[in-house]
């Protein structure tokens, strides 16, 4: 059964779990200092970070902000050993369940097959794709913006709600004003 169990950096194995595995799954310009990273995990209210288990066996995490009017999903990951499980499409339902707001999450551009892959898989799972120009901010200082979709489940519309999301997230996630 998946659970998703909120973690600290005083959960010193889980945390090295998902360190690891953020590391292993994203490229350094797609996230933030890991010292930023636990600072947040620590000290940031509306900042959730998230073992993945299932049972007691570590199979991923997730990251997500609570912004009040939908949740913002950071970082998603399933450990290359769990892949192809269905473990992916078993989290995104959990949340879905647990979270009673829209969620929100950026997808590369459909340019390579793994891209386009990982939209497709996200549209199975109910997200619908905002093809408008979105430009992530740089994590780290003298990393370069890079170009992105959102993607969105739940009450959300692209011509109605796209520059406060982005708005809510370049400020509360990426400190750009």
């Amino acid at each position: 059964m998946i659970r998703l169990q909120p973690i600290r950096t005083s959960d010193v194995q889980h945390y090295q779990f998902m360190e690891n595995l953020l590391i292993n799954a994203f490229p350094p310009e797609e996230y933030r200092s890991l010292e930023e990273l636990r600072n947040y995990t620590d000290h940031t209210d509306n900042f959730h970070n998230n073992l993945i288990l299932d049972g007691n066996t570590p199979i991923g995490f997730i990251t997500y902000w609570d912004f009040n009017n939908f949740y913002y999903v950071e970082h998603f990951a399933i450990d290359p050993n769990q892949r192809n499980g269905g473990y992916g499409k078993s989290v995104l339902e959990h949340l879905s369940g647990n979270l009673h707001r829209p969620i929100v999450l950026e997808v590369e551009m459909p340019v390579e097959e793994m891209a386009q892959r990982r939209i497709n898989f996200y549209k199975r799972q109910g997200f619908t794709l905002w093809e408008k120009e979105y430009q992530q901010p740089p994590y780290k200082p003298g990393d370069p913006f890079l170009p992105m979709y959102l993607m969105v489940k739940g009450d959300l519309q692209c011509d109605r709600d796209f520059e406060e999301v982005k708005r809510r997230i370049h400020k509360e996630v990426y400190n750009v004003q």
